[in-house]
């Protein structure tokens, strides 16, 4: 992956992964046929779900547990691992910065509790990345690099993450996204130093296209974000729907900073649609209630991670009451949920923590792997952690699993991680939630996929 002089470059490596995804297995084990039963949902326009799943959730009861005193390293470092964050806590995507980033925190304060990497604790700086419509970003790169860190984790927007990449990994430093899904990112010369715990919306895409047609939905209209994540994310939703055997019969865009989609949500009405699927982030604030205003029932409306939120100040009672939407990772765990709110009592969604305080104990258990806190020897052994070997799900297990030179395959709270040599997750969980009477939402079924 590091050797810049192989013939095989990052786009042929994506042929490799076969793109095929093997879908609807549910996380419960059972069979990907779609229930009869319908959801607690009322039916509208043909759409009737299937029922939830009971139970569902990444099992990891095979894997070891750290049960004693986590050995010391046998290498200690003069340069303690210093990491960035480059998360949201301004613009249209402000409301996954909290989630995130106490992911990261518990991720940097279990990490220290067990000692630390390579004798030394881990330190971590926060910046916003802001959105698009801004230059935080850069403006936050800048700073982060200028500190020295080995890694800088995010961002969460896969526009942002484009404006800023080239600079991160340019300057030999990890970028490691706990959110990003545009499928840009696979083929991206980055010298083998951008990786993400959230799978690619090739995935995501193909789970909502498939479950909208199992919902029995026969047309679809989505509205959708003109950047690198709406668009990516819309061609694999149309081309999951249309292989099932249903039709889109609108697609309405919109930019970055627009205030008005009367047109948008006009012309996608007019076309009759018995699904409306929405690819936005916050704007979707001001979408629905012209929406819903026109008649269409929540239950014919499909979301997607950027605006699968909390509305409960938002909207009116009832608003969205049987709408779903669609988050990679599996569900957080209660446990897990605990833990995060200790570190921030105030969050209200969990959105990508997992993935968050998955990227930290991977760049921490590569570190201690290489015997080195420079971002490029950290980068060469994130693969090897995350497959093959003895499987572990916390960083006190699986660091005392390396010292005691054992091979690890760690599998965090995002679920499976297994990493291509692009960098990318090649299986994950898609979760499916749907939001009920007060415009908060619920879990209620896991597909599981492989790349």
């Amino acid at each position: 992956m590091f050797d810049l002089s192989q013939a095989a470059p990052r786009a042929a490596k994506l042929t490799a992964l076969g793109i095929g995804v093997a879908l609807l297995a549910t996380a419960c084990g059972g069979s990907s046929t779609p229930s009869q039963t319908g959801s607690s949902s009322a039916a509208a326009a043909g759409i009737s779900c299937p029922a939830p799943s009971a139970g569902a959730g990444a099992g990891n009861s095979q894997a070891a547990t750290n049960t004693g005193p986590v050995p010391p390293s046998t290498t200690t470092t003069a340069t303690p691992l210093k990491l960035g964050s480059l998360l949201p806590t301004t613009g249209s995507l402000a409301f996954l910065g909290p989630p995130e980033i106490a992911g990261v925190n518990l991720g940097i304060k279990e990490v220290n509790d067990a000692g630390g990497v390579l004798g030394a604790p881990v330190s971590v700086v926060h910046r916003d990345s802001g959105d698009t419509k801004t230059d935080i970003a850069t403006q936050s790169t800048t700073a982060l690099l200028g500190q020295g860190v080995s890694a800088i984790i995010g961002a969460a927007s896969s526009g942002v993450s484009k404006t800023v990449i080239n600079q991160i990994t340019g300057a030999g430093v990890i970028q490691f996204s706990p959110a990003n899904t545009s499928p840009d990112f696979t083929t991206w010369d980055d010298k083998g130093l951008y990786w993400r715990t959230a799978p690619s919306d090739v995935l995501q895409g193909k789970v909502l296209g498939n479950y909208m047609a199992t919902c029995g939905a026969q047309t679809v209209g989505m509205i959708v974000l003109n950047d690198a994540y709406g668009t990516g994310l819309q061609k694999n939703v149309k081309e999951a729907f249309e292989a099932a055997g249903g039709k889109v019969v609108a697609e309405e865009l919109f930019n970055e900073g627009d205030s008005q989609f009367s047109s948008q949500v006009d012309k996608v009405i007019a076309a009759k649609p018995d699904a409306i699927a929405l690819i936005t982030f916050d704007q979707a604030k001001s979408i629905v209630p012209l929406i819903t205003g026109k008649g269409i029932k929540p239950t014919q409306l499909f979301m997607v991670d950027g605006n699968t939120s909390d509305y409960s100040k938002d909207f009116q009672a009832g608003t969205l009451k049987g709408a779903q939407g669609t988050i990679p990772g599996t569900f957080a765990k209660d446990a897990f949920k605990q833990k995060l709110l200790a570190i921030d009592p105030a969050l209200k969604d969990y959105s990508y923590a997992g993935e968050s305080y998955d990227a930290v104990n991977l760049i921490s258990l590569a570190s201690e792997a290489a015997k080195s806190t420079k971002g490029t020897d950290i980068a060469a052994k994130l693969k090897d952690v995350s497959e093959g070997g003895e499987k572990c799900t916390d960083f006190a297990s699986c660091v005392t699993l390396l010292r005691q030179g054992k091979d690890i395959d760690y599998d965090g709270q995002s679920g499976p991680v297994t990493f291509s040599d692009a960098g990318d997750p090649t299986e994950a969980y898609i979760g499916i939630y749907e939001y009920q009477n007060d415009n908060t939402y619920k879990p209620v079924r896991e597909e599981f996929g492989k790349l």
